[in-house]
């Protein structure tokens, strides 16, 4: 699947108009969000506890653009504490996150 760097940033820009700074702290702000899902996730102690995590994130990547996100959270919904998925997951928000800085 491709990765498009720029969806994010095209999204927010949508919203928020030429602000880069708020479209800086819009990122910043998903990418921390990201990151406590894959959090609960690697927390969750039951099947339901992973499939509720991985919906948020899914939900959050889908209201960012975040296709590429949006679509390994949905897959992983079906994948409790498969590692490799969780890897995938970590890659993929560590890339959005570089993207902010």
């Amino acid at each position: 699947m491709a990765y498009d760097p720029g969806a994010i940033d095209a999204a927010l820009a949508a919203a928020v108009g030429d602000e880069p700074a708020l479209i800086a702290e819009l990122r910043l702000a998903f990418v921390e969000s990201a990151q406590r899902a894959l959090a609960a996730m690697e927390a969750a102690e039951s099947r339901d506890a992973w499939r509720e995590a991985a919906a948020r994130m899914k939900g959050l990547a889908a209201s960012f653009g975040a296709v590429r996100l949006m679509v390994l959270a949905a897959q992983a919904s079906d994948l409790p504490h498969d590692s490799a998925t969780l890897a995938k997951l970590r890659r993929s928000i560590a890339r959005l996150g570089s993207e902010a800085a």
